[in-house]
């Protein structure tokens, strides 16, 4: 009798399902995208950060009351399949393999722009492929040894954010030891609380909304659950709302301890505002530790997206859509070819970093984002055919307000694509999104046409 194939293992928790949602979304987008869009909107950047995390959380009780219903491999792309057709689920898959893909590449940037902190003359590109190559090997491992190393690494982001945002409210209404409380003033006090208009605010979401994407994780990790019944809506609940809560609050210490002026970080990166915050404040000890901390969050980040890179890819070989060698898992349940062809953003963070070290993170931020936000959109499309199928059937979680609330969030996602088109730093997403779409839809139609002729 034949030994049955390797599948994936359900041998996920509900905490590590929660810690890799968070590890996917906090990491560069926090910790030095947010420089971006401080630069962009000063201190009102904070109500663009509110208005994101709302959206985020209508999205997260979408994914999920969809996806305990069906706890598949590919989340959310195979939902899209079966509610909008295959046509719908090749592109959404793929969409979100580019952009996770990409999105990688700009975590290994970041981890090397972060190790310059110390090392100022380091060639950028050499860290960027030593971080790639280890977190290759973390992500080969079984998946067990996975959710237990991405649990502590994304505990030490959270532990870390909340003790800076303790600090940082301490000093802003209390004073550190020696000093006196900065108080709220550098909110108005350097050009207004809107200081490029209101505009600007609408303009920051672009990086901002980029902050938040990796929390579609959750759907990902269904397949490999032990409960998804129970964990997903948990797992859902606590992640968008310590989400909230963590990205609101810090950016709020950001811009009220230092200028926003100081923290903004330009069209060139250098460096996390949240270090630039401590060495401002004559902090140096505090922004070594910190950056140290930053540096793992981004290391993380870079873990968990390799991790739902390769299960997209892997569904997508199973659905008949990748090359059938790609659904191939190891012995320990991991899909080490899928990951393979995941590492593509590595190499192309590893190019960048010689040709373009100075731009690089910005390319790659607005690379990835038509992707995601395509992908976003895609996600509430199908929450509206699902629940029309749906519409009274028990669940243990559910959107409220749907559609209303499913529609505003596609209206959002709409209105954030747009305003890509009007940001300096993301003149890239259009004219890379676009072609790629135009060219997925070409190859979906000739691998249905040639199924078609061999008689599937």
């Amino acid at each position: 009798m034949a030994t049955p194939a390797p599948e994936l293992r359900r041998e996920l928790s509900s905490r590590q399902i929660g810690m890799i949602a968070i590890g996917g979304a906090i990491g560069t987008g926090l910790f030095l995208g947010s420089g971006l869009a401080v630069s962009i909107a000063g201190p009102a950047v904070i109500i663009a950060y509110v208005l994101a995390a709302l959206v985020t959380l209508t999205l997260a009780y979408a994914l999920a009351e969809m996806v305990v219903r069906h706890p598949e491999a590919g989340g959310f792309g195979s939902i899209s399949q079966r509610y909008l057709g295959h046509g719908a689920g090749f592109v959404q898959r793929w969409l979100y393999w580019a952009s996770q893909v990409t999105n990688i590449g700009s975590e290994a940037v970041a981890a090397g722009l972060y190790l310059r902190f110390w090392y100022p003359e380091l060639p950028l590109w050499l860290p960027v492929i030593g971080f790639s190559a280890t977190m290759l090997l973390v992500n080969a491992a079984s998946v067990r040894l996975f959710g237990r190393a991405e649990y502590w690494f994304a505990m030490i982001k959270v532990v870390t954010i909340v003790a800076f945002i303790a600090i940082g409210l301490t000093a802003i209404f209390f004073g550190l030891p020696g000093g006196q409380p900065t108080g709220l003033g550098a909110l108005t006090e350097h050009g207004g609380f809107a200081p490029n208009g209101v505009g600007a605010i609408f303009l920051s979401l672009t990086v901002v909304t980029f902050s938040f994407l990796g929390t579609e994780a959750i759907a990902v990790t269904a397949a490999e659950s032990r409960d998804p019944g129970r964990d997903i809506p948990r797992a859902a609940r606590r992640t968008v709302l310590r989400l909230a809560l963590f990205y609101v609050l810090a950016m709020l210490v950001v811009v009220t301890i230092v200028p926003w002026q100081q923290v903004a970080a330009g069209s060139t990166i250098t460096e996390s505002p949240f270090v630039r915050v401590f060495g401002l404040a004559g902090l140096p000890a505090a922004a070594t530790v910190m950056n140290f901390v930053v540096l793992t969050a981004v290391l993380s980040a870079m873990n968990t997206n390799l991790y739902v890179t390769a299960r997209m890819t892997y569904s997508l070989a199973r659905d008949g859509y990748a090359p059938a060698a790609l659904a191939v898992v190891s012995r320990n349940g991991a899909p080490r070819r899928a990951l393979g062809l995941s590492a593509i953003g590595l190499a192309l963070a590893a190019l960048i970093s010689v040709l373009s070290p100075d731009t690089a993170f910005p390319f790659l931020v607005g690379l990835a984002l038509f992707s995601a936000l395509g992908t976003w959109f895609l996600i509430f499309a199908s929450h509206l055919a699902f629940r029309r199928e749906h519409r009274d059937a028990p669940a243990p979680i559910r959107l409220a307000g749907a559609p209303y609330t499913t529609i505003g969030g596609m209206l959002f996602v709409a209105a954030v694509t747009v305003g890509t088109a009007f940001t300096e730093q993301f003149a890239t997403v259009w004219q890379a999104g676009v072609p790629f779409v135009l060219g997925l839809t070409l190859v979906y139609l000739y691998l249905r046409r040639r199924r078609r002729i061999a008689g599937e």
